[in-house]
This record gives C-alpha cells, sequence and structure tokens, in this order.
C-alpha cells in the first residue's frame, strides 16, 4: 500500500462509498492492536462496515462518506492508516472536527460537501483551490468550501510536520 503525496489542488480518482457515523475505530480496528502495525491493519480498514474494502482500494482513489465520519476519537493513527492505503482524499457530509484536524495535519484532503448522486466505482474530481467538486458522468458539479492557503501549503508539503520542517520562519499572517 502506498501512501499518495498531494502535489497540486487537483485530485482526481475513484469513488469508495460509506455510510453515516463511520468512526475511526472501524477504519483501524482496536481489535488488531497492540502488537500489529500500520501495514496489517491497513489490509483490514473498514472490514466491518465493508467487508473487502482494503482489498478493493487502490492508490489515487477517494473516500465518500455520510454524516460524521471519523468521529469518536482523536486517534491520528486512523488517518496514518489510511495515507497508507493511498487515499487521495476524503469527502464527507460532515466529519469530525479531531479527525479534520489530524488529516490536515498528516497531509490528507477532507471536504465537507452535499455527496448526494455520488455512487461507488465514480470518477470524482475535486478542485481544493477552486472549491469545486464534479462527477462527470453524473453531472454532478457543485461548490465546496476552498481550503484556504495556508492548509493548501500544508497538504502540498505532507502535512503539518514537513511543512514546518520546509519552512522554519513561518508565521501565522
Amino acid at each position: 500500500m502506498n501512501k499518495v503525496l498531494i502535489s497540486s489542488t487537483n485530485i482526481k480518482g475513484r469513488v469508495h462509498l460509506l455510510g453515516d457515523n463511520i468512526n475511526t475505530d472501524l477504519n483501524c480496528s482496536s481489535k488488531y492492536l497492540p502488537g500489529r502495525d500500520n501495514a496489517y491493519i491497513a489490509q483490514h480498514a473498514f472490514e466491518q462496515v465493508a467487508p473487502g474494502f482494503a482489498s478493493r482500494f487502490k492508490a489515487g482513489d477517494v473516500i465518500v462518506a455520510g454524516r460524521n465520519f471519523g468521529i469518536n476519537s482523536s486517534r491520528e493513527q486512523a488517518v496514518h492508516i489510511m495515507r497508507m492505503m493511498g487515499v487521495a482524499a476524503i469527502v464527507a457530509q460532515s466529519l469530525g472536527r479531531q479527525f479534520f484536524r489530524n488529516t490536515i495535519n498528516n497531509g490528507l484532503p477532507a471536504i465537507e460537501c452535499d455527496i448526494s448522486g455520488i455512487a461507488e466505482g465514480d470518477e470524482i474530481e475535486i478542485d481544493l483551490a477552486a472549491g469545486r467538486l464534479a462527477v462527470a458522468a453524473r453531472h454532478v458539479d457543485r461548490a465546496v468550501a476552498p481550503l484556504p492557503p495556508a492548509v493548501q501549503q500544508i497538504l502540498a508539503a505532507g502535512g503539518l510536520i514537513a511543512f514546518l520542517q520546509q519552512h522554519p520562519d513561518w508565521k501565522l499572517a
């Protein structure tokens, strides 16, 4: 499983649809902890809600989910697992606040928007800078809140630590 780096604000990938209330334990189940490494856990990600999910997922694909994706803990390991899987982005009706911050800090784009009309296997395009999401085959084209430039820079660097290492004198304006 390969980590995908975001090199631009444009993301294209195949949709893997999940439902509502997908908490971080469903992503990286605590039943595999302790004693298992993240690579092993990534092979079993989301299997409680979508059996075989990890085996169908390819690097560069996008997770699209309903309400409350990433709720219930501040466990950064959940994001690390998705990065190992090669998740290019997460699109959800709503995201857990701590989880959202962890995605940005770890270089994984995540946006909140209406997901109606998006289906499993669709090809999705996301423009983080312009605030656009499109699924051409379904005539879905909608505005989403653009990520602030500073957040886009953090994502492009691969996460907050990488960004700060590249910009040791950076200060919030």
